[in-house]
C-alpha cells in the first residue's frame, strides 16, 4: 500500500512539474538529492557500526543483562499476567534495552519475537492480551535514551555539538512512555476494551 502512495505522490509532482515549467528544478533536485541521500548514507555507516559493535559488546559483558535485571521488577509490574520466568518476558527486556540505546534496527527482531512469545500465553489467537496492548503501548513510545541514529545524522550533517539533543531526547521518551503507560491500563480497566 505504501508503495502506491509513493507512486502517487511522485506522479503528482511530476504532473504538475509539467504543468508549471518546472521539469528542470524537478530533475535537478532529484539528482542532487540522490547524491545527497548516498552521502549521508556513507556517513551512517561508520557511526552506525560503532554503536552496534558498543551494543555488542555491552551485551558480552553483561550490561543487558544487567540492565534487565534492573528493568525486571518494573516489568512484572507493568505484565503481571506474563509469569517472571517466561520466554516472552526476556525478549520484552532485551528489546526495550535495545530500544533505550537507540538501536531500532536491532530492536525489532526483539520485539516480534516478545510479540510471538507473549502469543503462546493465550488461546485466542485474533486478539492482542492485555500485555501484548502494553508491550506495543511502550515500543510505541520510543523508549530511548540515546537516539544512535540521531546522533550518527548531526555528526554525518557536520555539527558543532552532535549531542545537545540528549536531555530533550530523555525528557520527550519520559513524557511520551509514562502516557503511553497510563492510557494502556485506562484501557485495560474499561470493559468495552476486555473480555
Amino acid at each position: 500500500m505504501i508503495n502506491y502512495i509513493w507512486m502517487f505522490f511522485i506522479l503528482v509532482g511530476v504532473v504538475v512539474s509539467i504543468f508549471t515549467g518546472n521539469v528542470q528544478a524537478v530533475t535537478d533536485a532529484t539528482l542532487e538529492y540522490a547524491k545527497l541521500s548516498v552521502e549521508l548514507a556513507f556517513g551512517l555507516i561508520g557511526t552506525i557500526a560503532l554503536w552496534s559493535g558498543l551494543m555488542k559488546i555491552a551485551d558480552e559483558a553483561g550490561l543487558v543483562k544487567a540492565l534487565g535485571r534492573l528493568l525486571r521488577p518494573l516489568m512484572i509490574r507493568l505484565f503481571p499476567d506474563v509469569p517472571e520466568d517466561h520466554p516472552a518476558m526476556g525478549s520484552m527486556v532485551a528489546n526495550i534495552a535495545a530500544n533505550i540505546f537507540g538501536l531500532g534496527n536491532a530492536a525489532t527482531p526483539l520485539g516480534l519475537r516478545a510479540m510471538k512469545d507473549l502469543q503462546t500465553l493465550t488461546d485466542d489467537k485474533e486478539t492482542a492480551t492485555n500485555a501484548m496492548v502494553m508491550f506495543l503501548a511502550i515500543n510505541t513510545s520510543s523508549v530511548t535514551l540515546i537516539s544512535s541514529g540521531i546522533l550518527a545524522m548531526r555528526v554525518a550533517s557536520n555539527s558543532t555539538n552532535p549531542t545537545e539533543t540528549i536531555a530533550s531526547t530523555i525528557l520527550a521518551t519520559t513524557i511520551s512512555t509514562t502516557v503511553a503507560i497510563i492510557a494502556a491500563k485506562l484501557y485495560q480497566n474499561m470493559k468495552m476494551f476486555n473480555k
